[in-house]
């Protein structure tokens, strides 16, 4: 069994509202604070099971407020609106980052069928 990359760094660039990771295998990639709060691996967000997931709304302009290490295995991010379950495996970090696109397409498509409208002005 092959093992997955670690990040080597983990770097918020608050005002943008990215998390910037650089794995092992030199794969980088930069996560929005609101692609990582609506992806958050919590069973408050994800259910116990794919049909127990909650969609996630007016997360547009979250930002992460903490991170601590959890171990060598994840992290543990605190958002600004007070989430703070659930651990950031770095395996589901990386599978974030290798899915991004097909995962926000998802996220969008899903507020679609939902009627709900992202509020994307910086005012």
């Amino acid at each position: 069994m092959t093992k997955n990359p670690s990040p080597v760094e983990i770097k918020l660039h608050q005002e943008s509202r990215l998390l910037e990771i650089k794995f092992d295998n030199n794969t980088e990639c930069s996560l929005s604070c609101e692609f990582l709060r609506v992806y958050s691996p919590s069973a408050e967000v994800q259910g116990h099971s794919p049909s127990q997931a909650v969609l996630q709304i007016g997360k547009e302009k979250v930002n992460i407020s903490n991170i601590e290490p959890v171990g060598n295995y994840a992290v543990k991010i605190t958002f600004s609106d007070g989430h703070d379950t659930g651990l950031y495996s770095w395996d589901y970090l990386y599978r974030l980052a290798e899915n991004y696109e097909q995962l926000w397409i998802e996220y969008l498509g899903k507020l679609d069928a939902a009627g709900i409208k992202r509020i994307i002005n910086e005012k």
